[in-house]
């Protein structure tokens, strides 16, 4: 894609940083998130007492020798977690904007490589329409997670979605095993509430990111303008009009953006899910190191 944000330097960027998933997700054997159960690495935890059947290599014997009773060593355990990243593929996350799309799919590559350098699986599903596409599957170790970002930059955005039906409707989300991101603007007449219920009904970590064009922000326009919906193939849509644009409905459009973003926030808030809204005339790494650092996903 034009103008894209994914290379070596900015990968490299990356490695000092690492995702921080909560510590009571479930997960596989063999990453590097610690969690609030008992397992087999050599980071020691806590002592309990011995129960008949316990493994004795683990009874601490200078204990015994001070307290004549037996008790266990307890180590920490460590999973692999699964991030799974949903990227609205609907024409105004970048058909009319190349800018918004390039940084929708680098938002996505670096969250994706954030996960497989800490030994986590990553997978990318694209939503499409009311339905949600899997085309690189799970992808454990760097190998394959650059052979699927190298195909993911050819990514077009096009017609409309439907967030809620698609991630709905979408197969083997897991559950209580890791993060999962939706990257959109979530300018749609669909219900997204929806998803963020579902993922948190499938007990997962949930993390909105929204991404807006400078023009969606703070738009410039001035006299009589066409406005013309992006995701429409229809050019007599009644979404399209003629409007002549005055400074009352440009105060008008500002509050009705901050309400909108406003919202978004105090509901996820309510359901225990992470929601951050980002421009992209900005630095991603400023996006990683600021705003996911404030909602606690970074570390």
């Amino acid at each position: 894609m034009k103008g894209s944000y994914i290379n070596d330097e900015f990968f490299s960027r990356l490695e000092t940083l690492a995702l921080n998933l909560r510590a009571n997700l479930a997960g596989f054997f063999g990453g590097k998130h610690l969690v609030n159960t008992y397992g087999q690495t050599v980071e020691f935890a806590d002592y309990r007492e011995y129960m008949l059947g316990d493994d004795i290599r683990r009874i601490d014997w200078n204990l015994y020798s001070r307290f004549e009773k037996y008790f266990l060593k307890l180590f920490t355990d460590e999973r692999q977690m699964h991030t799974q990243i949903f990227i609205d593929c609907s024409a105004s996350m970048g058909k009319t904007n190349p800018q918004k799309g390039s940084y929708t799919l680098g938002v996505a590559a670096a969250l994706g490589f954030l996960s497989v350098h800490n030994m986590d699986k990553v997978s990318f599903k694209l939503i499409k329409g009311d339905r949600v596409e899997d085309p690189y599957g799970t992808l454990v170790g760097k190998k394959s997670f650059f052979n699927a970002i190298s195909e993911l930059e050819k990514l077009e955005f096009t017609g409309e979605s439907d967030i809620g039906e698609a991630v709905g409707k979408c197969p083997n989300v897991g559950s209580n095993d890791g993060l999962t991101v939706i990257i959109s603007d979530f300018f749609t007449d669909s219900d997204w509430k929806k998803a963020v219920d579902y993922l948190v009904y499938k007990k997962r970590q949930v993390l909105l990111i929204q991404v807006l064009a400078p023009e969606e922000v703070d738009p410039v326009y001035s006299g009589r303008i066409d406005l013309i919906d992006a995701e429409s193939a229809d050019l007599s849509d009644t979404k399209n009009m003629k409007l002549r644009i005055t400074r009352s409905m440009q105060l008008a459009y500002e509050e009705a953006m901050k309400d909108f973003v406003g919202g978004m926030k105090t509901f996820c808030h309510s359901r225990g899910a992470d929601f951050i809204s980002v421009h992209c005339d900005k630095a991603i790494e400023k996006m990683l190191f600021g705003e996911l650092l404030k909602v606690g996903i970074m570390a």
